[in-house]
């Protein structure tokens, strides 16, 4: 009985086992996907080393953050300004991110008037009793008034 069950699941001589076949297709595709990450590894590694210039703020591999003061090709190392007047020698290959310079983009504002939440052109405001009659920013209401009407934003939320 059991040799019975075991010889059907054998292939016949001369014929091919599908899912054999399917086993081989699914370990190229595996393959050739190892192969094009590698490359595209390798392709993105060679255009940061680069942008590597002496003046360029970069990160390492191990979490430290300074700017390139010179770089010896000969021996692969990387001089790195950490703070004025502290430098550290590293290995070119260890330099993992060339961070991009802050701009006036990523600056703190000087006052509060961007986190006040007044609405840009077009758009409606939530709370209008909060501003004046024209949608500028200038807060009608004290502080209590605020917390009451919070409060009661928040019940009818819920």
């Amino acid at each position: 009985m059991f040799t019975s069950i075991l010889a059907a699941d054998q292939p016949q001589a001369g014929g091919f086992d599908p899912m054999t076949l399917i086993l081989f297709a699914l370990f190229a595709v595996v393959i050739l996907m190892m192969f094009r990450r590698q490359r595209k590894a390798k392709a993105a590694q060679q255009e940061q080393q680069a942008k590597l210039a002496t003046g360029v703020s970069v990160m390492t591999n191990f979490g430290l953050f300074g700017t390139v003061l010179s770089i010896e090709e000969a021996e692969n190392k990387v001089v790195l300004e950490l703070s004025p007047g502290n430098t550290a020698t590293v290995h070119r290959q260890t330099i993992t991110k060339i961070t991009a310079p802050d701009g006036p983009d990523s600056a703190v504002p000087d006052d509060a008037s961007s986190l006040m939440g007044v609405p840009a052109d077009g758009q409606t405001d939530p709370h209008p009793r909060a501003y004046g009659d024209n949608g500028s920013a200038e807060v009608n209401e004290s502080a209590d008034e605020t917390i009451l009407r919070l409060n009661k934003d928040h019940k009818n939320d819920n």
